[in-house]
């Protein structure tokens, strides 16, 4: 069984890689149009986006829609803000070396722009179930969009099909309840069967409730838990400060050139640091996955304008700060080239600042930030099902989906992690698309929006 599982997880990196390969460039090239196309939005109104996301308004919403504009974002940023800032980031140096961390900036700043698009078409299109509830994401703005052409049809059924499998199978279940219970094996020697138990039971409790539940426990959890685990990565970085001028000369450096083996650290050409920056992006940030805008469609928003700046503060959050915090920190205290990966490293370089409590932070930080993910996901999920089979799959679907997060927690790592990087792509994808043949009237809806509402623009 352990080579069987070892020769599979051989497999799917492969796989991984060699769909990467063609999806990074994809990828970063949808953004930069998009960026084009909106007019860099994300870099001039980064300051207004800031403002609407934490104004009044955005926190009590109010019309239609499920949710207010702030659970919707807490409900997206609870998907995104997950163990990949923990472990993804640390897996990315691990095979990627230091200048993983340039691309996977890159991936951010330009995925601002793709998030805001998503977020914006995500609310321009979205539709009602025959329940009442919002139904919005990629495969409502690609049928919608593109007038329900046949082309248009099938791109949005193949989207939401990725999408279950993601949801169910890859980053959004399994690999978030794998790391979980590595971090608490790690710190404090508790079996994973009984770290899952204790996960799956705490994720039915919520998912069972639905958007409006999932959005009530995000909107508490999701600021609560970024603020100490960057309130604690600050301490960690003052006590490393004299090694952060060098930290920011590897990320530059091997960025652009290769890395050589030192310590446990194998060493990475400049396709591995482009490639695993890019894929660990992704899969922390979700920008051009096509996720979010499931979420952000079911607010309560005066306009897709509004939402789409809330999106890009989603990005900015998730990467340009969570995510950069991990790789200061685990380049600083020098554990990179440990030989340790996923969030095994971060807790060794938290808990070399901070012997006694910094394992036991990570931990917790890992747990809340994995249980986020694990609620966000499972709505992802259900709304792709629902716009296959119709309301009535939501129930069935919720309990499969409470079952794969305890399997999750007891599975190989690598295998939980190619998987998801597998998922991520064939998600993307279609999404990708779209957002490429919708980008012009994206374009033209945005310039009516800039007239309706001159302040937020000019």
């Amino acid at each position: 069984m352990e080579l069987f599982l070892k020769n599979l997880a051989t497999w799917l990196d492969k796989t991984a890689t060699n769909i990467w390969t063609i999806m990074v460039p994809i990828l970063f090239g949808v953004g930069l149009l998009l960026t084009i196309r909106i007019g860099f939005i994300q870099f001039r109104k980064l300051g207004t986006a800031f403002k609407i996301m934490f104004s009044r308004r955005s926190r009590k919403g109010g019309g239609e829609g499920d949710v207010s504009p702030f659970a919707a974002v807490s409900t997206a940023l609870a998907a995104t803000v997950g163990n990949g800032n923990i472990a993804g980031v640390a897996t990315a140096l691990y095979w990627g070396g230091p200048g993983a961390i340039f691309w996977m900036w890159i991936c951010g700043f330009l995925g601002m722009g793709t998030k805001f698009s998503e977020a914006f078409l995500g609310v321009l299109y979205r539709e009602k179930h025959p329940d009442g509830t919002i139904a919005g994401g990629p495969m409502y703005y690609i049928k919608n969009g593109l007038n329900k052409t046949k082309f248009a049809v099938f791109l949005a059924g193949f989207f939401a099909v990725c999408g279950v499998f993601a949801s169910l199978f890859g980053t959004g279940n399994m690999m978030q309840s794998n790391q979980m219970s590595l971090a608490f094996k790690t710190q404090f020697g508790i079996s994973p069967f009984i770290t899952g138990a204790i996960i799956t039971f705490f994720v039915g409790l919520v998912v069972i409730g639905g958007i409006k539940r999932i959005g009530a426990v995000a909107e508490r959890l999701v600021p609560a838990m970024i603020v100490l685990y960057l309130g604690a990565g600050i301490i960690v970085l003052i006590d490393n400060i004299g090694a952060l001028p060098r930290t920011f000369m590897l990320i530059f450096q091997y960025a652009f050139s290769p890395a050589a083996a030192t310590g446990g650290f194998l060493g990475a050409t400049i396709k591995q640091a482009v490639q695993f920056g890019a894929r660990r992006g992704i899969l922390s940030n979700e920008a051009g996955l096509g996720s979010a805008p499931i979420a952000h469609a079911a607010a309560q928003t005066p306009s897709p304008l509004h939402q789409g700046l809330i999106g890009v503060m989603e990005v900015f959050i998730d990467t340009i700060v969570v995510c950069t915090f991990t790789g200061l920190i685990n380049l600083s205290s020098g554990v990179w080239t440990s030989g340790v990966s996923g969030s095994a490293m971060t807790v060794t370089a938290f808990s070399k600042t901070l012997p006694h409590v910094g394992g036991i932070i990570v931990s917790i930080c890992s747990f809340l930030f994995g249980y986020t993910t694990l609620i966000g996901w499972c709505y992802y999920g259900e709304q792709c099902l629902k716009y296959l089979f119709g309301v009535k799959v939501a129930m069935p679907y919720r309990i499969v989906f409470i079952a794969l997060t305890f399997i999750g927690a007891v599975v190989s790592i690598e295998i939980v992690f190619f998987m998801g990087d597998i998922a991520n792509a064939f998600m993307a994808l279609p999404n990708l698309i779209g957002l490429l043949l919708l980008s012009g009237v994206l374009a033209k809806h945005l310039k009516e929006m800039n007239e309706r509402y001159p302040n937020l623009l000019e």
